[in-house]
């Protein structure tokens, strides 16, 4: 096993190496920070008594700042030509603000609303499905 991954590893070119390298980064902050967002967003809904779309917004919040502090300075670290950290900051709002927002904001709605499920389970999707979207349009957009 370890002799098969040696030579997949030596057998990439270095923008795929990069990629894998960043992957594994995301992996390990992304499942922090999604974890953060998620307890937050669960003890809001629950010991906060908050309605679950509030609990989504606030948790995202503060995810977003723990996300972009983190992702700039090791996952992307290196990672594209930024112009200026003015312009990702903003760039990364859009990304996780808008688009990150939207698309929990739709598994809180889907599960509490549309389903009539209990409010903890919008956090399958929110760990599973939005963050596969977020790697995405931070690698290509916010830290290109």
């Amino acid at each position: 096993m370890r002799d098969g991954l040696v030579r997949l590893w030596t057998g990439l070119d270095h923008g795929h190496r990069a990629l894998v390298v960043q992957l594994l980064r995301y992996g390990v902050v992304g499942v922090g920070v999604t974890l953060f967002q998620i307890v937050i967003y669960n003890v809001l809904i629950g010991a906060g008594h908050r309605p679950p779309l509030i609990a989504n917004t606030l948790a995202t919040m503060a995810a977003m700042v723990v996300g972009y502090t983190i992702h700039s300075r090791f996952t992307f670290d290196g990672h594209g030509e930024r112009e200026s950290e003015i312009k990702a900051i903003f760039r990364f709002v859009v990304t996780n603000g808008v688009v990150g927002f939207g698309v929990n904001s739709f598994w809180v709605w889907l599960f509490t609303q549309a389903l009539h499920l209990s409010p903890h389970w919008p956090s399958v999707p929110m760990f599973c499905v939005t963050p596969a979207i977020l790697f995405w349009l931070n690698r290509k957009w916010v830290f290109d």
